[in-house]
């Protein structure tokens, strides 16, 4: 095997998960998204929500900007001498780190390298030295805590938390939490010092967004379905064969419509990296096609596009 090679299979393997082999050709991807978000326009008096690509979505809460695991740059992985080895993107992010406004706050939902990725986050950080406030999930703070934050907490699961005009919950999911493979995480039975992942629901002028973050199919969201919540942001791939740890389309359907009763659903962790065996358009087209089986709507169908309430 070539020393690349090998490189990159050790990169793909302590990012947090396998990325299968891909279609990808290097003359042809990453391809750029159809529709490009324009937050210049977006208003106080509104929730606009946006999203960019794989798990990062771009939130105004009624003039809170809130933006969600952001991962930004061509590649994630290690970053060894200013070169990250690890998986490179299918499709490029709607909005570039210099056409997103500065966040409020960015929520983190776990430790993996392609939810919580370093080199974006510095970049954040160094644009808007101590003007950020971040909040991400117990026991993970110590990889990014050194960047220049306003603020950097972090929340386990059931905990709650007012920060800049709004309440933050963590919920607890169904997934697994090292960042490096010889770390301890809460999947591995390690609850008190193990590295741990959340969903969250956001709240402001009553209204409530849930961040499904990554998560298998769990019944953990039915704790929130009295909540009156009217966003559900869920991942949707990756699912074949890595059942274990990320749900199919149904299976966010099901969470979303019958546990958590939201009134609009908002895909992502699909189409940005090729990390299953699944074809790369499947889980956009399965939701597609199942969302007439329910109540819930489709608030985005398509990377790029922005929801409007």
């Amino acid at each position: 095997m070539k020393r690349k090679e090998f490189i990159n299979k050790i990169a793909l393997g302590i990012a947090g998960f396998l990325v299968l082999p891909s279609d990808n050709n290097a003359k042809t991807y990453p391809i750029n998204a159809n529709l490009k978000p324009n937050p210049a326009q977006w208003r106080d008096d509104q929730i606009n929500i946006a999203w960019i690509g794989h798990s990062t979505v771009l939130i105004n809460f009624f003039g809170k900007i809130i933006l969600t695991d952001p991962v930004l740059f061509e590649r994630v992985g290690i970053n060894l001498f200013g070169i990250t080895f690890g998986p490179s993107r299918f499709t490029n992010p709607a909005l570039t780190i210099d056409e997103i406004p500065k966040p409020d706050l960015i929520l983190l939902s776990h430790a993996h390298m392609d939810h919580m990725d370093y080199a974006t986050l510095q970049r954040f950080t160094k644009l808007f030295p101590n003007r950020i406030d971040c909040i991400t999930a117990f026991n993970t703070k110590d990889v990014i805590e050194e960047l220049k934050w306003k603020s950097i907490s972090e929340l386990d699961w059931n905990e709650e938390t007012e920060i800049i005009g709004m309440k933050v919950k963590a919920i607890e999911v169904k997934h697994f939490g090292w960042r490096y493979p010889w770390e301890r995480d809460r999947s591995k039975g390690f609850m008190q010092n193990g590295r741990s992942y959340n969903a969250y629901v956001i709240e402001r002028f009553d209204k409530k967004i849930l961040f499904g973050g990554d998560t298998a199919m769990t019944d953990q969201f039915k704790k929130v379905a009295n909540e009156n919540i009217e966003i559900a942001i869920m991942p949707i791939g990756a699912y074949k064969p890595w059942r274990r740890n990320h749900c199919d389309p149904e299976e966010a359907l099901i969470m979303a419509d019958k546990h958590i009763g939201a009134k609009y659903f908002i895909p992502i962790h699909t189409k940005t990296f090729k990390q299953g065996s699944e074809p790369i358009e499947e889980p956009l087209n399965w939701l597609q096609n199942s969302i007439p089986n329910y109540k819930i709507k489709l608030a985005i169908k398509e990377l790029g596009e922005t929801f409007t309430l």
